[in-house]
């Protein structure tokens, strides 16, 4: 059904989708190119939430030559009025002939109406051309409008022994400054940074994004992701280093209601941070608080944790990929794993994982996976 013309249209439009990785938030990363007599006459992208989209974007370009063109956009035109008003409408309004997109939108507002609304109006439409990259391209987007949650994403850094730690807890620095930078891209494509209050406590991370927005390739201010705090019981010291910095910072807890808990609350609040109370008994349910961060349009979280956190996550099926980078040391045998799995006994209780990358980072090696065991 599509032409190797298309193919290479839609390619293009995913490139344009791309330059939006670390703006979009939380909004979906899409990118137009409309085409007329086999040539490019518009392109766009959407940049930030409240901003044009992609295809207006595209034929504000292209002007009236879009008239008869040919529309190639990697996520089903909006039909609905959000905060711009809707792209089917003004693609109808520039006289496009035919719309093409990778997929549909998974959100409930449009969901192929958006579609339906060009077919209505006499423009040919066709849907599902490179819609597995379009797909990865927005993963946490898709996730939260399918299933509720984010996409969730575990890095870890360890030697070649497969050792995280030491003994001590001392972790810093396992890999090399490539590996490090690179890790900071993946921290400006998430929505959320998610940890432990034993993190903190132990290594009062930034967590935070340290690139230049030229480092990262785009105009304007850095949006920091959200800082997530795990801390069933209030124990995050209120002069962390994180609180100091810009950006926001949530705390969730299943503090009970009694006066000392009443007091870090407010102490954590007048620090900067949110708290978030669960209002449970013990130990914070993980799909929970992952819906709950959903709710609060959070796409793609980002987990830099402890071997606790981040095996539980993996024991529950909640970790979408998982990125190890390799460093060469070797450790010793006194030193800590990367997830902590204690209901794992016998090999048939192994959790399986497909890898999808491996590169070299630096001296280091990126190894880039997916657990194929998931209980969701």
């Amino acid at each position: 059904m599509f032409t190797p013309k298309d193919h290479h249209y839609m390619s293009l439009a995913l490139r344009l989708a791309e330059k939006g990785k670390y703006t979009t938030h939380p909004n979906p990363r899409v990118g137009c190119i409309i085409v007329k007599d086999d040539k490019i006459i518009g392109e766009g992208f959407h940049v930030r939430a409240g901003e044009p989209h992609a295809e207006v974007n595209a034929l504000q370009m292209a002007g009236s030559k879009a008239e008869n063109a040919t529309a190639y956009v990697t996520l089903e035109p909006c039909s609905h009025t959000g905060r711009t008003p809707p792209c089917a409408t003004a693609l109808i309004n520039a006289g496009i002939k035919r719309v093409i997109a990778a997929m549909q939108d998974p959100n409930p507002l449009v969901a192929g109406s958006g579609l339906k609304m060009l077919e209505k109006e006499g423009i040919e439409i066709a849907s599902g051309l490179l819609e597995t990259q379009a797909r990865k391209l927005n993963a946490g987007f898709i996730k939260r409008m399918e299933h509720g949650l984010p996409f969730v994403r575990v890095k870890l850094a360890m030697g070649l022994d497969g050792r995280t730690a030491m003994a001590s807890g001392e972790s810093m620095w396992i890999t090399g400054s490539a590996a490090r930078q690179d890790v900071q891209r993946l921290r400006a494509q998430s929505d959320a940074i998610l940890t432990a209050k034993g993190t903190v406590m132990m290594d009062n991370p930034s967590l935070n994004v340290r690139l230049s927005a030229k480092e990262l390739g785009i105009q304007g201010a850095i949006r920091q992701p959200v800082r997530v705090i795990l801390d069933s019981d209030l124990s995050t010291p209120c002069n962390a280093k994180l609180f100091s910095l810009a950006g926001e910072s949530w705390i969730f807890t299943n503090s009970q209601n009694t006066d000392k808990s009443h007091a870090k609350v407010q102490a954590l609040k007048n620090a900067g941070a949110e708290v978030i109370n669960m209002g449970l008994q013990g130990r914070l349910p993980l799909k929970l608080v992952l819906q709950e961060l959903a709710k609060r349009q959070i796409n793609e979280i980002h987990v830099e944790a402890g071997a606790t956190l981040c095996g539980a996550l993996l024991q529950e099926g909640l970790v979408d990929e998982i990125v190890v980078y390799m460093a060469p040391h070797i450790m010793g045998c006194n030193t800590r794993g990367l997830f902590d799995l204690p209901n794992i006994d016998k090999m048939q209780d192994r959790i399986d994982i497909k890898i999808q990358d491996i590169r070299a980072i630096g001296d280091d090696w990126r190894i880039t996976a997916i657990p194929i065991t998931q209980n969701k």
